[in-house]
């Protein structure tokens, strides 16, 4: 498998549509103990944002299991990951 590859998985949802997001990137905590993938299928919400996605993720062979994100904590870490990255290419 390639890295282009790599930058890319695919969910199939509840009513059986599958969709193809794009890895912005991935990170390991140690606070946590936990790895993160932060993910967008590069859709604009209503306020011309791509929608982000984050999870906890285990990666065993080639099958990508996504966690719930559980605490406040854990979203707190998350976005000020994404601010300070987003103040970075600015």
């Amino acid at each position: 498998m390639n890295e282009e590859n790599n930058r890319y998985f695919t969910v199939t949802d509840q009513s059986g549509k599958t969709i193809e997001y794009e890895i912005l990137f991935t990170f390991d905590s140690e606070e946590t103990g936990k790895s993160y993938i932060v993910f967008t299928d590069n859709e604009i919400d209503n306020d011309g944002n791509i929608m982000t996605y984050a999870a906890t993720y285990d990666k065993d062979g080639n099958t990508l299991q996504l966690n719930d994100i559980e605490t406040d904590k854990e979203w707190s870490l998350i976005e000020n990951l994404l601010a300070s990255i987003e103040e970075a290419n600015d």
